[in-house]
């Protein structure tokens, strides 16, 4: 598999599941994809929407969309999920489309505020962030321990681990929720994913 990414980006989630999966790939680094030059050409030679990520199959099938591509990761390793057909199951299903439904968003707008509302970009930047610390704090209310959803690593520790990263930030996490916090600890300590997770500047384990 081919993974077109951007350290530090969502591309890091999909590592850290396919990592998780121990599916090898190659990594293509498409920093700067955003503007014109060869990132984002080599980009659009396989995704005509320039997104990343974008993982192209050994069938040459593209995917895109970090839901996506952990729910076909999870058809090839079930254990990326609790087990079929239990409640936790569909705990799961209900807490991955929430936090790419919900949460995603909020860095779409408040990352690029020139791109929606170019008189309004402070403000809107500033909303955004105000309404994913709300949605953070409910996340903090549904989370267990050591992981996300308890003993097993799922992916939406993938998840946990880029945000607790992004805005606002891990020193808010340990005040805010700490719960969440520490399932991204926990996962950096998995021996699968931790020079993944260093490489994408996520290491924040206490003592760092």
């Amino acid at each position: 598999m081919k993974l077109y990414g951007v350290r530090g980006w969502g591309s890091g989630i999909v590592e850290i599941m396919l990592s998780l999966s121990k599916i090898e790939y190659e990594f293509v680094d498409v920093t700067g994809f955003d503007k014109d030059g060869s990132p984002r050409t080599k980009l659009l030679a396989v995704n005509p929407l320039a997104q990343v990520p974008t993982l192209v199959l050994k069938s040459g099938q593209v995917m895109t969309e970090t839901a996506a591509i952990a729910l076909m990761l999870i058809d090839r390793v079930p254990d990326l999920a609790p087990p079929a057909g239990t409640q936790r199951r569909e705990e799961f299903y209900q807490l991955l489309i929430w936090l790419v439904a919900n949460v995603y968003p909020t860095f779409t707008y408040g990352d690029y505020p020139h791109r929606w509302s170019p008189s309004a970009q402070r403000e809107l930047r500033s909303a955004t962030d105000h309404y994913r610390q709300k949605l953070f704090l409910w996340l903090e209310t549904k989370v267990t321990a050591p992981f996300a959803m308890g003993e097993q690593v799922t992916a939406i520790d993938a998840y946990l681990s880029a945000m607790t990263s992004w805005r606002p930030g891990a020193a808010w996490f340990s005040e805010h929720c700490p719960k969440i916090l520490e399932c991204a600890h926990c996962l950096e300590a998995v021996p699968l994913v931790t020079s993944v997770i260093h490489l994408n500047g996520w290491s924040h384990i206490k003592g760092d």
